[in-house]
């Protein structure tokens, strides 16, 4: 039986110089990064257009240095894809909707939690606009906000991860949270889906 070499290994490998470890990254999950782009696009030269541009930008980040998602390669690259496609249907200055034609399928842009299209890609697009928001935040505010809205984790965690107390940590986060409502309210944003 073949041993299977970790993604973040993998990694590790082509950061220091070993090309032949991002082809079996690519090949690996290959299948997955298409079906999701595929079923969000429904169309093969698309598809591939921004499967190869979800790698362009993956082969940047890891050669600037600035990829951190530490063991979760996966979910990372499947985020980028996600923004690709946002940001393919906001070029074309379209949303997917209903043309009444016979390919048409409607369980292709219903989200997963039965969001009518609308209401999700909405609620993608504000996902989106949080993240430009919260890279505005000082370094040490933004790694704790991260890590507790979309990393999950508890502050004792955030605490041991960062080497800081847990009232600094709490801290963090509510100056995180301050400074996020006075770019917002600075920048007239309307974060909303209703």
């Amino acid at each position: 039986m073949e041993l299977q070499i970790e993604d973040s290994i993998l990694v590790r490998d082509y950061i220091s110089g070993d090309e032949k470890a991002l082809e079996i990254l690519i090949h690996r999950h290959n299948q997955r990064i298409s079906s999701f782009i595929y079923s969000k696009v429904l169309d093969r030269d698309i598809t591939e257009d921004i499967f190869q541009d979800t790698f362009i930008k993956v082969i940047k980040t890891l050669k600037k240095g600035t990829y951190s998602e530490e063991g979760k390669f996966l979910p990372w690259v499947m985020r980028i894809a996600h923004n690709l496609i946002i940001d393919h249907f906001r070029k074309n200055k379209r949303m997917p909707m209903f043309e009444g034609n016979d390919d048409f399928n409607i369980f292709s842009v219903i989200g997963d939690d039965k969001l009518n299209a609308e209401k999700q890609l909405i609620k993608e697009q504000i996902n989106v606009d949080l993240r430009y928001l919260v890279d505005e935040l000082p370094d040490d505010q933004r790694e704790v906000l991260l890590m507790r809205i979309y990393k999950d984790m508890s502050f004792k965690e955030i605490s041991e991860n960062t080497g800081v107390s847990i009232n600094t940590a709490l801290g963090r986060m509510r100056y995180a949270l301050i400074n996020l409502r006075k770019i917002i309210d600075k920048n007239n944003i309307v974060l909303t889906n209703s």
